[in-house]
């Protein structure tokens, strides 16, 4: 076992004091040594942290003991040296900009489907009613350039909030098929699949976990290539090694992060 314990985490769910709390989880997590970036906003927690395995399993716990937090999961992973140079604890609009007032993930969110289904699936060639499917990639350009689902349609964007038009462009490719779509952690597909229902996709689900999930529970079956995180690893393989050994901000320098303010 590495001696770094890695975990990305998020959760819709309403916060009506991001500033305070703020201090609350920066003071709390610097008090067990972590580093990383935690994104408050009304919405939700959107976080990636890193450290000795009981501080951030004991943060965690902390954590879901706020009910608002209660029901938070985690995909961890483990690296060889911190792979974060410092703490950070923002808030922001949005814990994962769209520019979509009306998308709120915590008043309903898609289907999901689980990651062993999504590999009996394509295992099959098709889903348990026959239909084709569709797996959309709903992460930035350079990050799928790092490695994604065979046959994956990628509608090369540089930004998050360039996906809604980008459905708009190409909704018609979506037809006729059973839509599955997916990210790093599953943050981003939640938005994109409730925008695709309400732009009148039929049949939409969302990755459960992400990609980061999907290694954990059934390696690398069907995906072809690495996931690029946004920290000192640089991306993991589907054994959720990392390629990278480095101390790095880059969870703070997501374009998506960026540019929420």
């Amino acid at each position: 076992m590495l001696p770094i314990l890695n975990i990305a985490a998020y959760l819709f769910s309403a916060i009506e004091d991001p500033a305070t709390l703020r201090t609350t989880l920066l003071d709390a997590a610097r008090s067990r040594q972590l580093m990383g970036t935690i994104l408050l906003a009304p919405e939700g927690i959107n976080l990636f942290l890193a450290g000795a395995p009981d501080a951030v399993r004991g943060f965690v716990d902390e954590l879901r003991a706020d009910p608002r937090f209660a029901t938070l999961e985690t995909k961890e992973s483990w690296s060889v040296s911190q792979p974060f140079r410092r703490m950070l604890v923002k808030v922001k609009r949005e814990i994962i900009r769209m520019d979509h007032p009306a998308i709120q993930p915590e008043a309903g969110r898609a289907p999901g489907v689980e990651a062993a289904t999504l590999r009996r699936w394509l295992d099959q060639g098709h889903d348990d009613a026959g239909q084709p499917i569709a797996l959309l990639d709903t992460r930035n350009a350079f990050e799928v350039d790092h490695g994604t689902f065979e046959g994956a349609i990628d509608w090369r964007i540089s930004k998050f909030t360039e996906f809604p038009p980008a459905l708009l462009a190409h909704k018609d490719e979506l037809a006729g098929k059973t839509v599955v779509s997916f990210c790093t952690g599953g943050i981003r597909c939640e938005k994109a699949a409730i925008l695709m229902r309400e732009a009148g996709v039929e049949n939409v689900l969302q990755l459960e976990g992400g990609i980061l999930k999907y290694f954990e529970e059934v390696g690398g079956a069907h995906y072809r290539g690495d996931c690029f995180v946004f920290d000192g690893r640089r991306a993991l393989a589907p054994d959720l090694s990392a390629t990278g050994n480095a101390a790095s901000a880059r969870a703070a320098e997501d374009p998506d992060l960026a540019r929420k303010h």
